[in-house]
């Protein structure tokens, strides 16, 4: 299955790295309508060990994969674009 996700929650705290602060994703599933909102840790879950896979469209269509950076603790997600990690969730608004 794969989700597009639509928007993100930050914690609000100060965090060297954005990415890391993201709490939660809300996603829909553009083949079957369903909708949703995970806490990062569902969605890690869901990628590393269900063979989810989880996108980001922008207003042109265009596609960046998500993936899982897994050398912090705890890990988290990161778009994935042009050959090298991007930062389309930061860009996303907020759930």
């Amino acid at each position: 299955m794969a989700v597009r996700i639509t928007c993100i929650n930050k914690d609000n705290g100060n965090h060297l790295n954005p990415h890391a602060g993201i709490t939660h994703f809300g996603w829909v599933n553009e083949q079957t309508r369903a909708t949703g909102k995970s806490t990062k840790a569902v969605m890690v879950d869901f990628l590393t060990k269900q063979g989810g896979k989880a996108y980001v469209k922008d207003a042109r269509g265009n596609i960046a994969y998500v993936g899982v950076i897994t050398n912090h603790i705890p890990p988290y997600l990161r778009t994935y674009a042009d050959g090298k990690w991007s930062d389309n969730l930061l860009s996303l608004g907020e759930c």
